[in-house]
């Protein structure tokens, strides 16, 4: 018999994602009850439910106890379970650090994409959506800035193709904007000191970009409403984990 942890779990693996506004998502981020059983039937198949407050969408991806044994299955150690090539992962990082670290920003101190910087009263206002404070990025600006160390134009337009598919990203005419899964999968708390003032330091040390607000262009489908085509089969879908892996050596 189908319970409600059983079909948020079907439904999980059968979108990838959902919403947060989804009627079983708010109850299992809101009952503690329901959030432990959940928690317990995905974690009996190595998975864990993801979410965080600056994300519209929740997912599930592998619990960190069960990744040695499925990225180090063999020689080498995989670095993610969707195939990106490494200058895939590469434009994966850079979007990330593009996208959402501004949009973070804006949430933070309670700005919309369209408000005044200079707003005293922002803080006051409650924390935003991602979709109230999504940004665009220009396709030919990500183009010239890292064109030449990303593969140039073709492996460049075909890895923005595999995010795209994946759920990292949306593409709206020549503007990238973020995807359901690109606030989702990557490690904030891990990542954010490593580029800033690492290996995108002098990215962020430039004068800061222009900014393109891009609402969406249609309110989210009701669940009742979904055509059965638009669902992807379980098997289809490779179960999220983790981009980025931390002390754990990738060998050549």
């Amino acid at each position: 018999m189908n319970d409600d942890a059983q079909i948020l779990i079907a439904r999980l693996l059968s979108h990838q994602t959902l919403r947060r506004d989804d009627k079983l998502v708010k109850r299992v981020l809101s009952d503690e009850q329901f959030r432990t059983e959940v928690d317990a039937r995905l974690l009996a198949v190595g998975l864990k439910l993801l979410d965080n407050v600056y994300a519209d969408h929740v997912t599930v991806a592998l619990h960190r106890n069960i990744e040695p044994k499925i990225f180090g299955a063999k020689d080498v150690w995989q670095n993610n379970n969707f195939g990106l090539s490494r200058d895939g992962v590469a434009l994966l990082v850079v979007l990330w650090a593009q996208i959402i670290l501004p949009k973070r920003e804006r949430q933070e101190t309670h700005q919309h994409a369209e408000d005044n910087q200079n707003d005293m009263f922002g803080t006051d206002k409650p924390l935003p959506r991602a979709e109230d404070t999504s940004i665009g990025i220009a396709y030919k600006a990500l183009l010239a800035d890292f064109g030449d160390k990303l593969g140039k134009k073709t492996r460049l337009d075909m890895n923005l193709g595999i995010l795209s598919k994946l759920g990292f990203i949306e593409r709206r005419g020549d503007v990238i904007v973020e995807g359901p899964l690109l606030d989702l999968l990557m490690d904030t708390d891990l990542l954010k000191e490593r580029i800033v003032n690492g290996a995108l330091a002098d990215v962020f040390k430039r004068s800061p970009p222009t900014i393109i607000a891009v609402p969406r262009s249609a309110p989210p489908i009701a669940v009742e409403e979904t055509i059965e085509e638009d669902i992807l089969p379980a098997f289809d879908v490779p179960p999220p984990a983790p981009i980025i892996e931390e002390d754990t050596p990738a060998k050549d």
